[in-house]
């Protein structure tokens, strides 16, 4: 069943070792910022549980999986701080996702746009259906994926986010995706996604989870400064949401 709260739903449920994290948007499962504080504090609190070893990253419902910031906190901000504060919400869940000591399995049944496509990009292996296609669409708008490109660029690499950030209009389908290594596989449909999901997470909940503490630390080897460069990012598209170029492409996708 879907939300229909305004500032989004966020639950956890554990079973056999395995926290799976659902969000929840009435508005294709964005984020405002509420919600990116809320999963923030959840990721924190279930890097420290001893009972789990895996966390696995879900969305609701059957359709997009994440349309990523709030449009209607985007058009409110009227502020430098405010603006910093609302995308620096988006870079302290990459940097809780980055430092979690449990490995991250994204699990994505459908579009990503923007900072979906980040959250998805700082899992540390994601599994997908054939219509989880990604689109980066902030320069249309007159910002930028300033916040979630260091961690989109770490996972398809510098040319395919140029390719990414600079089509924005366009959709990038799952297998190019897969192909550019965002994705590790991908499924014809939900059911096999999910029974994908839970071959996994069950063979990897079985393995000693102080190596798989080790191996994350190896997969975010060199990432220690992010704590720094996600905020200061998170300045920049701060101080463009406010632009007048910007405010007018708002308001136009408000009409």
């Amino acid at each position: 069943m879907l939300t229909t709260r305004e500032n989004g739903s966020l639950y956890t449920h554990i079973v056999d070792k395995v926290a799976t994290i659902e969000f929840g948007h009435p508005a294709s499962n964005s984020f405002p910022s509420e919600l990116l504080d809320r999963l923030t504090k959840e990721i924190d609190k279930l890097s420290d549980n001893k009972e789990i070893a895996i966390i696995v990253l879900k969305s609701e419902g059957d359709r997009a999986f994440c349309a990523g910031a709030s449009f209607d906190e985007l058009i409110a901000i009227d502020n430098l701080e405010a603006g910093k504060k609302f995308f620096a919400g988006f870079a302290n869940v990459i940097n809780a996702m980055r430092t979690c000591a449990k490995l991250i399995i994204g699990r994505v049944h459908g579009k990503a746009v923007g900072g979906g496509v980040g959250i998805i990009a700082a899992c540390d292996y994601v599994l997908a259906t054939e219509t989880a296609s990604i689109k980066l669409s902030e320069l249309s708008v007159g910002i930028g994926p300033f916040v979630i490109a260091p961690a989109v660029a770490r996972k398809i690499g510098v040319n395919a986010l140029a390719d990414l950030s600079l089509d924005a209009a366009n959709w990038k389908n799952a297998y190019w995706a897969k192909e550019k290594g965002l994705y590790a596989k991908v499924f014809d449909s939900v059911n096999d996604l999910d029974k994908g999901v839970e071959i996994l997470t069950e063979k990897l909940a079985s393995y000693n989870p102080e190596a798989l503490t080790e191996m994350k630390r190896i997969f975010w080897e060199g990432t220690a400064h992010w704590d720094e460069l996600l905020l200061e990012r998170a300045k920049i598209s701060g101080k463009l949401v406010l632009s007048d170029f910007t405010k007018k492409a708002l308001s136009r996708f408000k009409k």
